[in-house]
């Protein structure tokens, strides 16, 4: 297994570079509810509900800057987050345990009590 392959299964992975990721896999997460102009990576449909830090997939630009062909720095950190499809849809009425993985930035996060 290669270093990267590695550092993706660690479970303490929380730095990468000089960064200090904000969560940790397992931590509950509130998207905020924001609508900037612009382009904006976080799907609609996913603000202002929670989930859960499933994984810290690393850092890499801002997303959000380099659409406007800025260097996308400060480096934001990326996390998959798991969300409950029931939580994230109105009248879903499949299995009540079905989830969607979203990967969303950190600067969209907030903790949850």
């Amino acid at each position: 297994m290669n270093s990267v392959a590695r550092w993706r299964k660690s479970k303490s992975a929380t730095r990468r570079g000089s960064k200090v990721a904000r969560f940790a896999s397992g931590d509950k997460v509130l998207v905020r509810k924001a609508y900037p102009p612009g382009h904006v990576r976080t799907p609609w449909y996913i603000r202002g509900k929670s989930g859960v830090i499933e994984r810290i997939c690393g850092e890499f630009g801002n997303p959000e800057e380099l659409a406007y062909g800025r260097d996308g720095t400060p480096k934001q950190t990326l996390y998959r987050v798991r969300f409950a499809q029931n939580e994230v849809w109105d009248g879903y009425a499949e299995n009540p345990k079905d989830t969607v993985d979203i990967e969303i930035y950190e600067h969209w996060l907030e903790p949850v009590a």
